[in-house]
């Protein structure tokens, strides 16, 4: 016989409150449901309010502080040439929503390229297809859980929440579930296929445009995992005659093998930045420097660093100048030894025509010939070099050991993800395991309330903000060959982890916690342990998680479009700016970057609306609230994104719309996801049996997952390769139709343009404050002549002394008035800390989406005598209506590079560029080697073809004649001539064209009709 309840009471009231529990107690029945607190924090009233008030105040502030700080708000109207400015914008505070409902896709393609118009695209098909979700799920879902939801247990009514969820729903009305599943999966796929054919027609309308027709890349293939005996230009001919026998000439190049050219040259642009950071720091005040000088400890990867004293700090200026000294002659000398070391795996085949490149490449896309892989070509800015040599099982390897680091560090984040909803997010549970800690919250409960209300969203915060760079990183590490590539992969890698640890962990841990517990503790009395699994009811738990936990998402789906509003306010940049300015000492170059348009992380933002999209499908037949939740975010952000990607953010790398399919992926697997949640309602709550052998709703909705996979089959064989390849078949007359074309050099470009970049990249010079130009020399305490700006000539010797007096170079436009400027240096003034007097240098665009978006090509060799001339305006305030290409005047930087040889003829200022010369560094005595070797004593960017004989060799003098971009014959030795280190002769003396034939040319050679009339050599010999 029971005891009555209310002597229970009497009896605890007799006996005192139980003992305390100790922290370890504590802790585990936190642990039990770590996220109660957040669910606990939930209210939809109050996160609608706050939501919609703040962003419209946000919006507002916008509008009226817009116009004056277009810098921030508008870069690209500033910036971006004729043919990728966005539309104009006025200057009232709404003028900016006009030009929003008025640019078409086709402007937005030619504005912002492919990449940003498919993800203004998804966006806008998510906020479509979200409203007609919306619509279905509130009209027809809603009204039937409220009605047939029991509405109270023992005289306690339920509340509102729980009512328009299934979870007090039974029987027969379950099937509305059912048909509102099938209604979800045909109207997803019905905008899923839509917008398959949209973007179809972007790629073919893409493949069409002018840019693109005239780019190498797109008639080029890329080969890799080369054999070595293929290891060769001829060898790369044979592997791709091996598929397509019929195939028309291709102009082949293999790479070369730079080493540890590339390694050099970013701890070049390290140490240079360095030493601007310190100069910077020690001129700030001119007239009152500090008075100790700086100091720093020498770099580890310094080749010397075994000379220096340890433990003993160096002068940092005078270190930094003769690393930077060191670095640049060795570059020089590598980049002059480049040609004579051996071929890597992997090389380049480009065409005449586009069609027959795309063709070939449709042909090998399943096959590997001799073991070789043959693919489209990237950008080459798109490559990553360092991985190209790596051996596919190399690849193979080092995937598996990221996929196993990346499942490591997914489920290491369910801990910390646990111990910040339990202590973070209600500080008081951080008091019941830790005793002094109350006494502290007891005492100052303001305080620790404002720390609670900001520690948990800013730890979050910062982690999400690091994740996209680590997930990068272990991307490169497991050997991705592209950037675009690399970041499909990281938003695949990151939607896996947030759906893991935001989605599932946070939905069943306390499910999961309670089942383990149930289960070992019926194991521990001697039950059998698959009985006390059927008897734990693992489906009913998780069910009841998932309705418990719907509010919170709805409360977490509305809050997102204040993250919306942050972002048009572009508030972490002003503080960034701020905080630069004001308390740091900024280099000319930071405060130059910081008025360049920002690269927009496609990673990031695809990561975050395809984890938005998967919440809200599978909790939209548990909680229909989160499809308004989720339609109003869209419909907002669709609009702010559109702003911020016509008018500030910028592609950093151009794919062409390859995101597409990731995204297509992912919402298929969402939809299976929400198939699954609708099958487990059905289970649960639907009419059958209670052993569960009848449930008619269960097994009508289980076709659901095959149908989204079948559709997923058929799209992917109707759509990829027409959006893959421009062309998947070769016309019977397209081989007679190249050979009419006009003979096309590709060699000369391939090599140039698809080269390693560390073969031609221009090295950085330290900027400096013009403020502080006239006390550098003062505190400079290198060598002073001889540098970029000297004139010396042959007057001086290459350490910078002479038996001749030397006189100081006089100012531009000032006769007479010595410069007294230290050589090497580049001044920068107040004025000119602008992006706009820098965007023609590759140092500055190749992070801020490269040369095409402000008039100039992005690498060398994509302009050529073969494609129009840019007919955009001017993108350079100094160019004086020129582009850096225009016909007859030298590009910027070849035009600005110094004669080693006779200074009595130096020319000025040309063609209305900059007169001040940035062909060398004053930091050591010799010619710089980003100018040299196989880029600065290779002849100018051709205008048109090399007048003089293929037997001749290069000059490594610059003459007058060279700059004025007429390429001279060749009369010494050195590399080959080209575009910036390319030409007839690829990276060596052996020719790859047709512009010469030799006497001794045989037409029974597999070479004479490819390659030109260069000699057979056997396979596997080499260079």
């Amino acid at each position: 016989m029971g005891i009555p309840e209310y002597i229970l009471h009497i009896l605890a009231r007799r006996d005192g409150p139980p003992p305390p529990k100790d922290a370890g107690q504590e802790l585990l029945d936190l642990l039990k449901d770590p996220f109660s607190g957040q669910l606990a924090a939930a209210s939809l009233v109050s996160a609608l309010g706050s939501s919609l008030g703040f962003t419209a105040f946000i919006a507002i502030c916008f509008s009226f502080v817009r116009p004056y700080n277009q810098a921030i708000y508008a870069p690209k109207l500033k910036h971006a040439d004729e043919k990728h400015a966005p539309p104009p914008i006025g200057k009232k505070p709404w003028s900016w929503i006009t030009p929003l409902t008025r640019t078409t896709e086709a402007a937005m393609v030619q504005q912002i390229g492919m990449d940003a118009t498919i993800f203004l695209c998804f966006v806008r098909m998510c906020r479509n297809m979200f409203l007609v979700l919306m619509i279905i799920g509130v009209g027809i879902l809603l009204p039937v859980n409220v009605v047939h939801s029991v509405k109270e247990y023992n005289g306690k009514g339920t509340d509102w929440t729980m009512q328009i969820t299934p979870r007090d729903v039974y029987g027969n009305p379950q099937w509305v579930q059912v048909v509102v599943a099938w209604l979800f999966n045909f109207i997803i796929m019905g905008f899923l296929w839509w917008n398959y054919k949209k973007v179809l027609l972007l790629r073919r309308q893409y493949f069409e445009s002018e840019e693109y027709q005239n780019s190498l890349h797109s008639r080029t293939l890329m080969l890799y995992d080369l054999p070595k005996q293929s290891c060769s230009d001829e060898g790369i001919a044979r592997i791709i005659d091996h598929v397509v026998p019929n195939s028309s000439f291709a102009r082949t190049a293999v790479a070369r093998n730079v080493k540890d050219l590339p390694d050099l040259i970013d701890e070049h642009s390290h140490a240079v930045r360095k030493l601007e950071k310190i100069l910077a720091k020690y001129l700030k005040n001119p007239t009152q420097l500090p008075a100790a000088r700086p100091t720093c400890k020498p770099s580890k990867r310094d080749r010397s660093f075994d000379t220096y004293p340890k433990g003993q700090k160096l002068d940092a200026i005078d270190y930094y100048t003769q690393r930077i000294r060191d670095l640049e002659i060795e570059i020089k000398e590598v980049r002059a030894s480049v040609d004579r070391r051996g071929t890597m795996p992997y090389g380049f085949a480009s065409y005449t025509d586009i069609a027959e490149a795309h063709s070939i490449g449709y042909a090998c896309r399943n096959k590997k010939p001799q073991g070789a892989t043959v693919t489209l070509a990237p950008k080459p800015s798109d490559v990553i070099w360092r991985n190209m040599p790596l051996s596919g099982a190399t690849r193979s390897r080092r995937r598996w050991i990221n996929n196993f680091w990346i499942a490591i560090l997914t489920l290491l984040w369910v801990g910390p993800n646990a111990m910040i909803a339990i202590f973070l997010v209600n500080l008081s549970n951080l008091g019941k395991v830790w005793p002094a800690f109350q006494q502290s919250l007891s005492a100052n409960t303001k305080f620790w309330g404002l720390v609670q209300g900001i520690a948990s969203p800013a730890l979050t915060s910062l982690v999400y903000l690091f994740l996209p760079a680590i997930f990068r990183r272990l991307s490169v590490q497991a050997g991705d060959q592209t950037k675009t590539g690399r970041d499909r992969h990281v938003v695949a890698k990151m939607y896996s982890f947030f759906v893991f640890n935001n989605l599932v962990v946070f939905s069943f841990f306390s499910t999961i916690w309670a089942f383990v517990a149930a289960v070992l503790k019926q194991t521990d009395h001697g039950e059998n342990a698959w009985k006390a699994i059927q008897t734990a009811d693992f489906a009913g738990g998780a069910f009841m998680a998932f309705c418990s936990n719907s509010p919170f998402w709805v409360t977490y789906l509305l809050q997102r479009q204040l993250g919306a509003a942050i972002d048009l306010a572009q508030l972490w940049p002003l503080l960034q700016a701020f905080l630069l300015k004001t308390f740091s000492s900024p280099t000319p170059r930071e405060l130059i970057e910081l008025t360049a348009p920002p690269p927009f992380d496609y990673a990031s933002y695809y990561n975050y609306f395809l984890f938005y999209a998967t919440v809200t499908l599978c909790f939209a037949g548990i909680q229909p609230l989160v499809l308004v939740a989720t339609a109003m975010y869209f419909c907002i952000d669709s609009y702010l994104k559109k702003y911020l990607i016509l008018y500030r953010f910028v592609t950093k790398t151009e794919s062409g719309g390859l995101f597409w399919r990731v995204l297509f992926n992912r919402l298929i697997l969402a939809t299976i996801l929400s198939n699954l949640v609708v099958m487990l309602t059905c289970w649960v709550r639907g009419e059958g049996f209670t052993g569960g052998i009848y449930r008619p709703q269960f097994y009508a909705v289980t076709p659901l997952p095959f149908t989204m996979i079948i559709f997923k089959v058929y799209c992917r064989r109707a759509f990829d390769d027409k959006i893959r390849y421009y062309s998947t078949h070769k016309s019977a007359n397209l081989q007679e139709a190249a050979l009419q074309k006009e003979t096309r050099l590709r060699n000369e470009k391939l090599s140039s343009r698809f080269g390693h970049p560390a073969l031609y990249k221009p090295l950085i010079t330290p900027m400096v404050h013009s403020k502080a130009q006239n006390l550098l020399p003062s505190v400079y305490r290198g060598r002073l002549t001889d540098g970029r700006e000297a004139g010396a000539g042959d007057l001086m010797s290459v350490s910078g002394y002479s038996d001749m007096y030397a006189l100081d170079s006089m100012q531009g436009g000032r006769p007479g008035k010595s410069a007294k400027n230290l050589p090497g240096f580049e001044y920068v003034s107040e004025s000119q800390m602008d992006f706009e007097y820098y965007k023609n240098r590759a140092e500055f665009t190749e992070q801020h989406g490269g040369g095409e978006m402000y008039g100039r090509p992005s690498t060398p060799g994509s302009v050529d005598e073969f494609s129009e001339r840019s007919q955009s305006r001017s993108a350079s305030p100094l160019s004086r209506g020129h582009t850096p290409f225009t016909a007859g005047i030298p590009p910027r930087r070849m035009a600005n590079m110094p004669d080693t040889g006779y200074s009595a003829v130096r020319s000025g200022s040309m063609g209305g560029y900059e007169s001040s010369s940035r062909g060398r560094s004053p930091l050591y005595a010799q010619d710089n080697g980003s100018s040299s070797g196989l880029v600065r004593h290779a002849a100018g960017v051709p205008m048109s073809p090399p007048i003089y004989s293929r037997d001749a060799s290069v000059d490594r003098v610059q003459s007058p004649a060279q700059m004025s971009g007429i390429a001279s014959p060749p009369t010494g030795p050195g590399p080959s001539v080209g575009a910036l280190g390319g030409g007839p002769r690829g990276y060596t003396g052996l020719a790859q064209g047709d512009d010469v034939e030799a006497p001794d040319a045989d037409p029974t050679q597999y070479s004479y009709f490819r390659g030109g009339s260069r000699p057979t050599r056997q396979p596997g010999e080499g260079w």
